[in-house]
């Protein structure tokens, strides 16, 4: 299993940006996977899961904000940040079950 996030950036407050985890080694499609983030301040934060049914789900501070996604074409899992904020920051990563990439930083600031 080999999962590699990109897209990280730095951001003002309101921005947006969409992170990718480009994955390989399992049955992608049929695959849940999930979005958590790490900060110094709040350590370890789930984000969002898609199921294999596609169903998603949020954590309720990035609800109305994020929207994860799967393309199934590419084998690359989503995750859309909208209207961001400082509290965002964090370095974000995908899994699939106990794997884990390296993560992506996101950094909101003016």
């Amino acid at each position: 299993v080999q999962l590699v996030e990109s897209g990280g950036d730095l951001v003002q407050p309101g921005g947006s940006l969409r992170l990718s985890c480009a994955a390989s080694g399992f049955s992608f499609r049929s695959a849940g996977m999930s979005w958590s983030r790490h900060s110094p301040g709040k350590g370890f934060e789930w984000v969002s899961s898609i199921d294999r049914i596609q169903t998603t789900t949020y954590a309720e501070s990035v609800k109305g904000r994020f929207a994860i996604s799967k393309d199934s074409t590419k084998n690359i899992l989503y995750l859309q940040l909208n209207n961001l904020k400082t509290e965002d920051t964090a370095k974000y990563f995908c899994s699939y079950g106990a794997h884990q990439g390296q993560g992506t930083q996101v950094t909101v600031s003016s």
